[in-house]
């Protein structure tokens, strides 16, 4: 509390010692009120650079429409993990009714794709004689336009020992629905990549000549998410081989199947992992969880031992009590800087910028270079940059008064210093999270466009299908090309071999 503001007579009576006891106690007063200035026009500041999006939590008419298609989603994946169940481990099962399906559109182009014997001579040594054939209609989807694969199978009859002979069909992701391969891809690729809600391609197929209820769209969803999920976990297993490794995570809302009558969300979030940027495998795994809390990130990593890049979350500390070396991120510590800067051209913001700066123009240099040569450079030229803006820090730290957004700035980086210089002793860790922060912008885009996750199932599946486009995209492949090839071969695929479906050794065929 400010002491009341002595008078012109109270100072008159006080003697030499006192009158210096009386400015010492102002001066702190003032320097206090001074730091308190600062503190609070650097928060409003930043709080004018914000922009805050609504915050309401009631349901809109497209949530809602968001919700009903991530139960769909859960009824379909449900479906197919119930009959992957009943293949592995075969019963009896009692008739159940089914709605009939309409007629595919009579106008739609057709493509014959005939399956005969390889000869018509029977087994016994007869020939086999032609006697019917049975056809199954299967819808596809090119993009911009619609088509039907009409899959016919000639049935042969030998006379003498009374069978009928078929050629197979290859196994389908949705084996007795109508569609391929390739309008599956169409609907994941634009749900996950183009961040079109279902909704909306019911609408775009509906233009094109064919209305495809969102239900039907959701379920396929959910199918092709329990089908992909194999993938997923194999391409978890080769990350976690590599020494060095990305994390971040970002808040998804999520919706409690418990809460949709009064349209309440919860706060989930969507982890992201990748290997070191440096690191020849391209890949990013997202795991989404129903909290922030630190447990999610020890169950993922579980019996990894390595570099982790990361911020300052308190959730990733608990692992580097179990042998996992903290790499900090120069970005993060460079970012409360420029804060600093914006808000009010602080000339030790500026100061330290520039120094930082040093360490990125190294980094450019060192991009190009091998493990062994980048290590070299760090140490020859990093290492002095590091030392004097680590000299330069303690002694403006003790200038600046406590409290204060300059000394707040320079805290973040002195409390964390031996995880932010790490990087200078080997060659094949970052100097920043930057990498997986890119890997993770595609989420934030997304969550505009899908406002929030129906359900945990409805996250994970999402998540699955998310790694599979984005390690995609990072090895250079078209999303829709990939998905369509893996969703093609994925049934005949043996398990052992499944690592052939991964991003990263994935060859068109």
């Amino acid at each position: 509390m400010v002491a009341a503001t002595p008078s012109v007579a109270d100072l008159q009576s006080l003697d030499e010692a006192q009158l210096r006891e009386l400015n010492a106690q102002l001066q702190a007063q003032l320097r206090h009120a001074q730091a308190l200035n600062d503190k609070l026009t650097h928060e409003l500041a930043l709080l004018r650079r914000l922009k805050f999006a609504a915050h309401s939590e009631r349901l809109s008419a497209e949530q809602r429409h968001l919700f009903e298609e991530a139960i769909e989603a859960d009824l379909g994946a449900v479906e197919a993990e119930i009959d992957q169940l009943e293949a592995a481990d075969p019963q009896p099962q009692p008739t159940k009714r089914t709605a009939r399906r309409q007629a595919l559109p009579a106008e739609l182009p057709r493509r014959e794709i005939r399956h005969e014997p390889p000869s018509s001579i029977c087994a016994c040594g007869c020939t086999m004689k032609r006697i019917g054939e049975d056809i199954a209609e299967k819808l596809d989807y090119a993009p911009g336009a619609f088509s039907v694969e009409r899959h016919i199978r000639g049935k042969w009859a030998c006379a003498q020992c009374e069978t009928i002979t078929q050629a197979p069909v290859d196994p389908h992701i949705i084996d007795k629905g109508i569609p391929t391969a390739g309008l599956l891809a169409q609907v994941l690729v634009a749900k996950y990549t183009d961040h079109l809600p279902l909704h909306r391609q019911e609408q775009i197929f509906g233009r094109a000549g064919l209305t495809i209820a969102r239900s039907t769209l959701a379920q396929w969803v959910g199918a092709c998410g329990v089908q992909l999920q194999p993938l997923v976990d194999a391409l978890r297993q080769e990350m976690l081989a590599c020494s060095v490794l990305h994390a971040d995570e970002t808040p998804v809302q999520m919706l409690k199947p418990a809460s949709a009558r009064d349209g309440k969300t919860h706060r989930a979030y969507l982890w992201a992992y990748a290997p070191g940027v440096f690191d020849d495998l391209k890949a990013v795994v997202y795991d989404f969880c129903e909290s922030r809390a630190g447990s999610n990130a020890q169950h993922f990593l579980q019996g990894w031992q390595g570099a982790l890049v990361c911020d300052d979350f308190a959730g990733y500390k608990g692992l580097f009590t179990q042998g996992i070396a903290e790499i900090g991120c120069w970005a993060h510590a460079r970012r409360k800087f420029f804060e600093l800067h914006a808000a009010n051209k602080s000339m030790v913001a500026e100061q330290a910028l520039a120094l930082i700066g040093q360490l990125y123009d190294i980094e450019r240099e060192a991009k190009a270079l091998d493990t062994g040569e980048r290590q070299a450079l760090r140490q020859a030229r990093t290492k002095p940059v590091l030392g004097a803006l680590h000299q330069w820090m303690v002694l403006t730290r003790q200038k600046v008064p406590d409290n204060s957004a300059t000394a707040k700035a320079l805290d973040y980086s002195l409390k964390r210093w031996a995880a932010l210089v790490r990087f200078a002793e080997d060659g094949q860790v970052p100097i920043d999270n930057n990498w997986i922060e890119n890997q993770i912008r595609p989420i934030a885009l997304g969550r505009s466009n899908w406002l929030f996750a129906g359900s945990l199932r409805g996250g994970q599946r999402a998540a699955a299908v998310m790694s599979l486009i984005q390690s995609a995209r990072l090895n250079g492949h078209d999303p829709y090309a990939y998905i369509k090839d893996v969703l093609t071969r994925l049934p005949m695929q043996r398990a052992s071999q499944i690592g052939e479906l991964l991003p990263h050794r994935w060859q068109q065929t």
